[in-house]
């Protein structure tokens, strides 16, 4: 039992002193692949002071991927991005010096420039918050102090600017309605007016119609009102009422045959009684036999 846990004891002594000799053998490589990447961000640095950027663009990539401890590295790039106003590639640099950064003094570095560039851009929120984050890192800095305050106002100016060319918008689409709304009122007065001309000229041409059937008439003023035309043709019969008065006879008034058969009549009786009358004188003479006394 004894010896079976020596045994352990000496197999788990020699398995740490591997890992730790691994472990070594890691510390040792990255070290090694840090003071490199810090060699090649020297020389970049170098190169950028010999305004050669193209060479220490390169170096600042290698040191890059040679690290992820050297926070340097992606900072420098990003300033030497930020020189040349090449703004995105910059903030990316910045931002990834920010996210491998574990010192406070680097992490308050990083924020602060990624403010600067949001500044640039005129994203003057995300600039506030930028420069926040590097004073919770560093609140003795007033440069990144001084920034926060100008940001701050860029951004109430920036919102008053937003809300005015708002309100203008807002004007200029209500203007254009009541534009709109105008043009369409005049349109449709316009309308109106040519309706009401048009009935005028309807009934202008109605007008003629009728003088054209009524024919020549005397002057506007010599003209009847069509009441008194309508009283005086009742008044005034027409032509074959009058014929019609004429051979019709009126009330207890005898037509002109039934005159001259009454005085047909009267003369036929007056001619009888004549013709007994000279009957009578014959019928009762006496004839003569003697002589007159």
């Amino acid at each position: 039992m004894s010896k079976t846990l020596l045994f352990l004891g000496v197999v788990m002594g020699i398995l740490n002193l591997a890992q730790g000799q691994e472990r070594k053998e890691e510390i040792a490589i990255d070290q090694k692949a840090l003071q490199e990447s810090k060699n090649l961000t020297y020389e970049a640095n170098e190169a950028l002071i010999q305004n050669d950027f193209t060479s220490a663009e390169a170096e600042y990539r290698v040191a890059i991927s040679k690290s992820d401890e050297n926070v340097s590295a992606p900072y420098n790039l990003g300033r030497a991005y930020y020189n040349r106003s090449l703004l995105t590639e910059a903030f990316g640099r910045f931002k990834q010096a920010g996210e491998k950064a574990e010192a406070k003094p680097e992490k308050h570095k990083a924020f602060h420039n990624m403010g600067n560039v949001f500044m640039k851009n005129k994203e003057y929120e995300k600039a506030v918050e930028a420069y926040k984050e590097s004073l919770r890192n560093n609140p003795n800095d007033e440069e990144t102090r001084y920034n926060l305050a100008l940001a701050k106002e860029m951004l109430k100016k920036q919102q008053d600017e937003q809300k005015n060319d708002q309100n203008k918008d807002q004007e200029d689409k209500q203007d254009q309605k009541d534009e709109k709304d105008e043009n369409k009122d005049q349109n449709n007065q316009g309308d109106n007016e040519k309706d009401k001309e048009g009935d005028q000229k309807d009934g202008e041409n109605k007008d003629k119609g009728d003088d054209g059937d009524k024919g020549n008439e005397k002057p506007e003023e010599n003209k009847k009102g069509d009441g008194d035309e309508k009283k005086e043709e009742k008044q005034k019969p027409k032509e074959g009422d009058q014929k019609d008065e004429k051979q019709k006879p009126r009330p207890n008034q005898l037509s002109k045959q039934q005159i001259q058969n009454l005085l047909e009549a009267m003369q036929n009786e007056e001619k009888k009684v004549q013709e007994k009358m000279e009957a009578k004188k014959v019928k009762g003479a006496k004839i003569k036999n003697e002589k007159d006394w």
